[in-house]
């Protein structure tokens, strides 16, 4: 049971008893103060009908939705109504209270024919079976119990859905985010240490690029804490987009050996936090892709504020390849589902020998 299960069920719980302790008010008076007050036999049903209830279904979660032995309880808490209300008009408010008992403690669609029970012991204690037209009646009430238990029962499929929705969005946001910072300072780490490698005995070198792995693994230390905490990327903390991208192309030129070029084109303006990091993590994968499959001798970053919207081009004069081609990579897939949630799309245009065209473009309303 979960937590919006467990509050239903208190709720349901409250309901049946203030309603056992509203009709005790009630038969003490009609309203005018001449009543005499429930017998000593109404007020032992009464305490039946409460304790029943509270040993059997409210100390006992894990039994609700059980056939057996719930549809049991259900009926002798039926019965003791039935007898109740036959004693005492004033208990007829106890109807209210336990209406939703069925739906509580039995699964569907046993909880329908629990509820029609149900209604069927409420027309026994006021003693309508005996009157005229019953029939229509007692099929209009059992209709009507029945429609609100189906109305709550799509309610509570779609909230399950929606969690459902909603966890599988936070797995992809996590793989996203995984694949944005450990993946990609992972994938720099290794090309520093292989890099490292090559260079012996030539220690000058190694030490360079040993420096870089540090530095790499300790940015990416923070920005998976980040993640984590759920807060903006590194580089756009206390900054805009344009210096963030500068900062991160600065960064991967240092380690990858290749310049970048960031350039700005119209009017920077301020920009939603999720479109900044869509854009930032979209540079990143460009550069990830220049360094570890493009082998390129250039990269150009242009970030372009328009009217209607605003774009990032990344591109490189590295290899290219087919990006149509199977297996085309994790990286371009999460960046478009980053970019469509944020309303943006991502387009990439390359060929084998002609280098890459990454452009990413959200609009600005």
């Amino acid at each position: 049971m979960n937590v919006w299960e467990a509050r239903w069920s208190r709720a349901f719980h409250v309901l049946y008893y203030a309603c056992l302790a509203l009709g005790l008010i009630l038969s003490y008076g009609d309203g005018t103060g001449e009543g005499t007050g429930p017998g000593p036999l109404t007020l032992g049903i009464v305490a039946l009908m409460a304790g029943w209830h509270g040993f059997f279904v409210v100390r006992r979660p894990r039994l609700l939705g059980r056939l057996n032995p719930m549809a049991f309880h259900l009926a002798v808490v039926c019965a003791l109504y039935l007898a109740l209300v036959s004693r005492d008009r004033s208990f007829d408010v106890v109807v209210f209270g336990l209406m939703p008992q069925p739906y509580l403690m039995l699964a569907s669609p046993w909880s329908y024919v629990g509820a029609v029970a149900t209604v069927l012991s409420t027309f026994a204690a006021r003693g309508y079976l005996d009157e005229p037209g019953v029939l229509w009646r007692l099929v209009g009430s059992s209709g009507l119990v029945v429609a609100i238990g189906l109305f709550v029962d799509y309610v509570s499929r779609q909230s399950a859905q929606n969690r459902t929705v909603g966890v599988l969005e936070e797995r992809a946001r996590l793989a996203r985010e995984i694949h944005d910072t450990l993946a990609q300072g992972l994938s720099g780490i290794v090309t520093q240490l292989e890099a490292a490698e090559q260079a012996m005995p030539d220690l000058g070198a190694v030490r360079k690029r040993i420096a870089l792995a540090k530095e790499l693994a300790r940015d990416n230390l923070q920005e998976a804490r980040r993640s984590v905490d759920a807060l903006r990327p590194g580089p756009l903390a206390g900054a805009g987009p344009e210096a963030a991208l500068a900062e991160v192309a600065a960064r991967w030129s240092r380690t990858s050996g290749v310049a970048a070029a960031v350039s700005v084109e119209g009017t920077p303006r301020p920009l939603p936090g999720e479109v900044q990091t869509t854009l930032l993590r979209a540079a990143q994968e460009g550069l990830s892709n220049a360094a570890r499959h493009a082998r390129a001798g250039r990269v150009a970053i242009t970030l372009t504020y328009m009217d209607d919207e605003v774009t990032l081009d990344v591109f490189d004069d590295g290899v290219g390849f087919d990006p149509d081609a199977p297996g085309a990579g994790y990286g371009l897939a999460a960046m478009r589902e980053r970019a469509g949630g944020v309303g943006g799309t991502l387009t990439v245009e390359s060929a084998p020998g002609e280098g890459t065209a990454l452009c990413l473009r959200i609009p600005s309303n």
